[in-house]
């Protein structure tokens, strides 16, 4: 039997993602910092495909960064070169400043959960490494991506 979800229940993001040989240590399973790689290709999926952001605008044109502040990691089962990975994004707690996400990574076949995570996210000015509000836009993406049923895939 699987453990339950720890992901809060709401809407959530799936993105499947094969495990190749650069993500893999020298005993062919995940070295864990390519765990993390992972964790910011599902947030950036996530900003562009359900939160309408562009990324890279963000950071270029808004002079705005996303760091992470807070960081919990479970890792509970080993992935292996060409296992096929769901990662699944759910957001926690939206503050005016910051997000709280839950992510987990389950095998694509069996479904068993190779590991999570939980972050926190500060919305911050890139000139005065300052957090800021988050702004309107994403506020608006966010309201309406959480009050929309049903999960999203890339």
């Amino acid at each position: 039997m699987q453990p339950a979800s720890h992901v809060p229940e709401g809407r959530r993001f799936r993105l499947e993602r094969q495990i190749f040989f650069h993500h893999c240590d020298p005993a062919g399973i995940v070295f864990y910092p390519q765990y993390l790689v992972l964790l910011n290709e599902v947030q950036e999926a996530w900003f562009r495909n359900c939160l309408g952001v562009d990324y890279t605008a963000l950071f270029t044109k808004r002079l705005l960064g996303v760091p992470t502040v807070r960081l919990e990691c479970d890792f509970l089962a080993p992935s292996r070169l060409g296992d096929v990975l769901t990662l699944e994004l759910a957001v926690e707690r939206v503050g005016t400043k910051s997000l709280t996400i839950c992510y987990e990574y389950r095998g694509a076949d069996a479904g068993e959960v190779r590991a999570r995570f939980k972050t926190v996210l500060v919305f911050a000015s890139l000139e005065t490494h300052r957090a800021v509000p988050i702004p309107d836009d994403i506020q608006a993406g966010l309201r309406h991506w959480l009050a929309t049923r049903g999960d999203s895939e890339e």
